[in-house]
C-alpha cells in the first residue's frame, strides 16, 4: 500500500495522553463532508448508499491509522526478508475466507442476496497483475494506498492518483482483447469443496507462505522483526493513531463484510476509476461507448448515470475523506509540493501502470487480491503470484527512482 513516510514518525505525538491537535480546516472539512455527504446520499439513493460512504470514511481511517502496507509489506520482504507485514496478510485473508465463504456458498447474508468477486484466471490476469505489481513499487502506493495517502496530505500521491485515473480509462479500450486470451472459467473455491473445504485449503495456503515468511526471516536476521511500540497508549491511541497492523487488518475484514452485507458484493476500488476517467473523457469529446467494456450492461449503465449511485466511486470518496480526518487526528496533515522531478516521473510512470494493470487484470490489490481471495476466487491467487513478481522488478526499478535508505519495517 503506502510508503514508509507515513507514519513513522508523528508530530506531536511523543506524549502519552496529550490532548489531541486542533482538527484546523482539513480535519473539519472532513467531519462535515462525511456528516453532509452521509445525510445528502441517503436522502437521495436510500440508506445503504449512505451507509456504503460512512464505511468509505472508516476504511480510510482504519488504512491511515494502521498504515495498512501491502506496497511495503511486499517491499520489506522481499529487500530484507522481513515477514511480518506479509504474516499479517495471511492473517488478513484468513479472518475474511472464514467470514466470507459461508455466506458466498449460501448466496444471502442477513437476508439479502450476496455474490463475490468471482472472474476469470488467465493471461490477461497474469499480465495486468505483473504490471500493477511493478506500478506498485514505482506508483508509492496500491489502490486503497493511493487513495488514503492522497487524502492524508501527500501531494505526490494525488499524481499517481491522476494517472491512476488515465491508466484505467487506457485498460478500458484494450479490455476485450486481454479478456479475449486463454483463461480458466471464474472459479471460487467453496465451489468444488464446499464451505468449509474451501476454508480449509485457504488456510493451507495461508499458513504455507507464513511458514515461508518465518523461515526466510530467521534464516537472514535470526530473530523475528517485533511491532514497534507505539508512542500515544490508552483510548488516545485509537483516535490518533498509530493502530497495530493486526488492529489494522481486522478493521478491514470486518468492513469489507459490511460492505458484502449492504451492497450485495465485496469492496473493490479501481473499476470507479475507470468510470471517473470515462466521464472525464465525455467531457472533453471523447465517446468511450465504442469501446466494448462500456458496452457491458452494467458499465453502460455506470456511465450513464451519476457517480454519486456508483457504490464504488462514493466509498472512494469515504475513503478520502477519513484519511483526512485520521492525518488531521494525527497532527500530520500538511501537504508538500516539493517533490523531486524523478519522483514526479515514478508516480506518472507508475499510476499508468496501476490503472491499465488493475482494468486488464480484474481488480487492484483490493478487488483481486483481497476481495477475490475473500471470494475464493481463482484469479485472485493468480494476481498474488503475478503482482508479487511485479513487485520483485519494482523493486529493483525504484533506486533510479528514489533516493531511499531500504525499509526495514513493515508498519507504513
Amino acid at each position: 500500500m503506502a510508503d514508509a513516510q507515513i507514519l513513522s514518525s508523528r508530530p506531536g505525538m511523543g506524549r502519552p495522553g496529550m490532548g489531541l491537535p486542533p482538527l484546523g480546516a482539513p480535519g473539519v472539512g472532513a467531519l462535515v463532508a462525511l456528516a453532509l455527504g452521509t445525510v445528502g446520499l441517503t436522502l437521495t439513493y436510500g440508506p445503504a448508499q449512505g451507509a456504503l460512504f460512512l464505511i468509505g470514511g472508516a476504511l480510510g481511517l482504519s488504512l491511515y491509522h494502521a498504515a495498512f502496507g501491502f506496497t511495503s509489506a511486499w517491499r520489506v520482504f522481499i529487500l530484507d526478508g522481513r515477514g511480518r507485514g506479509l504474516r499479517v496478510q495471511m492473517l488478513l485473508l484468513a479472518m475474511a475466507v472464514l467470514l466470507f465463504f459461508p455466506a458466498l456458498s449460501s448466496g444471502t447474508l442477513f437476508g439479502n442476496e450476496v455474490r463475490g468477486l468471482v472472474s476469470p484466471a488467465g493471461l490477461g490476469v497474469i499480465a495486468g497483475a505483473f504490471i500493477f505489481g511493478i506500478g506498485m513499487q514505482l506508483g508509492g502506493g496500491c489502490a486503497s494506498g493511493t487513495l488514503f495517502t492522497a487524502g492524508g496530505g501527500n501531494a505526490r500521491m494525488l499524481i499517481t492518483l491522476v494517472f491512476f485515473i488515465v491508466g484505467s480509462l487506457l485498460g478500458t479500450v484494450h479490455f476485450d482483447w486481454w479478456a479475449s486470451l486463454p483463461s480458466l472459467e471464474p472459479m471460487a473455491l467453496w465451489q468444488p469443496f464446499g464451505a468449509w473445504g474451501g476454508i480449509a485449503l485457504s488456510l493451507a495456503i495461508f499458513g504455507a507462505i507464513a511458514l515461508m515468511t518465518l523461515r526466510v526471516e530467521r534464516r537472514r536476521h535470526g530473530t523475528l522483526e517485533q511491532a514497534p511500540d507505539s508512542p500515544v497508549h490508552g483510548a488516545a491511541r485509537w483516535l490518533r493513531g498509530p493502530w497495530p497492523l493486526v488492529a489494522g487488518a481486522v478493521a478491514l475484514v470486518v468492513l469489507n463484510f459490511l460492505t458484502l452485507a449492504i451492497s450485495g458484493r465485496p469492496w473493490g476500488i479501481t473499476a470507479a476509476f475507470a468510470l471517473w476517467g470515462a466521464k472525464i473523457a465525455q467531457l472533453v469529446g471523447i465517446d468511450p461507448t465504442a469501446w466494448g467494456y462500456w458496452q457491458r450492461p452494467a458499465n453502460a449503465q455506470a456511465l450513464q448515470s451519476s457517480i454519486f449511485a456508483d457504490i464504488t466511486t462514493i466509498m472512494n470518496f469515504g475513503i478520502i475523506a477519513g484519511a483526512m480526518l485520521a492525518a488531521s487526528l494525527a497532527g500530520r496533515f500538511a501537504p508538500s509540493l516539493r517533490i523531486p522531478l524523478r519522483s514526479v516521473i515514478a508516480a506518472v510512470v507508475g499510476g499508468l501502470m496501476l490503472g491499465y494493470g488493475a482494468r486488464i487484470a480484474y481488480g487492484c490489490n483490493i478487488g483481486a487480491y483481497f476481495s477475490g481471495i475473500a471470494s475464493g476466487s481463482l484469479h485472485g491467487y493468480l494476481w498474488a503470484v503475478a503482482a508479487f513478481a511485479g513487485n520483485i522488478l519494482g523493486v529493483k526499478l525504484r533506486p533510479w527512482f528514489f533516493m531511499e535508505r531500504r525499509t526495514s519495517r513493515a508498519d507504513g
